[in-house]
């Protein structure tokens, strides 16, 4: 439980303001449609985020050497530091094609965004760390659902009314802890 629980905390602080959360307002302005722009966050950050853990679980599976467990725990540091930085939508992604179902557009758009973002890094080494591919794509979809759900609901509302730099500096304190255990748990 402990890797779903600290997955599903990190992705839930480090996805607010992500541009994956600002695509959700984009989506959730633009079309109107609550549910299908859930369920199409849900259906991408399920595939994504599975793949991602399994990625990790993998690589861990084939480099279990100090210097890779070194590698991981310094790679949620930087994660620490990156999540510092406020993301924004670029200019030409603002415009989002509609060519198809809400849900399908929804899906294709996430799973797209997410790709390299730093939730889907986060995943990888989560998955390296915690060896469940299960556990932690449950608990990183669970993050991404708890940040991004309401702001589907409530837009540009909640962008106004929740600080982001002080999200973005519990996101980033989290990270920094795993980091600083896993560098503790390997120097001890």
């Amino acid at each position: 439980m402990e890797a779903f629980f600290t997955s599903t905390a990190i992705v839930a602080f480090a996805e607010i303001g992500d541009k994956t959360m600002l695509l959700a307002i984009l989506l959730a302005t633009r079309f109107r449609q609550p549910l299908p722009i859930i369920l199409g966050i849900l259906a991408a950050t399920l595939l994504n985020h599975a793949l991602a853990a399994f990625a990790g679980q993998q690589v861990a599976g084939l480099l279990d050497a100090p210097w890779f467990r070194w590698a991981v725990a310094l790679g949620f540091v930087a994660m620490a530091l990156w999540t510092l930085v406020p993301d924004k939508i670029d200019d030409d992604a603002g415009e989002v094609s509609h060519k198809g179902s809400v849900f399908l557009t929804t899906t294709i758009a996430f799973f797209l965004v997410e790709m390299g973002d730093k939730t889907q890094i986060a995943t990888v080494a989560l998955g390296a760390q915690y060896q469940s591919v299960f556990m932690v794509a449950a608990g990183t979809t669970l993050g991404m659902m708890i940040a991004n759900v309401p702001a589907v609901y409530l837009g540009e509302e909640l962008v106004k009314r929740v600080p982001l730099n002080v999200m973005r500096w519990i996101a980033a304190g989290l990270f920094l802890a795993l980091g600083v255990w896993q560098i503790w748990g390997l120097a001890v």
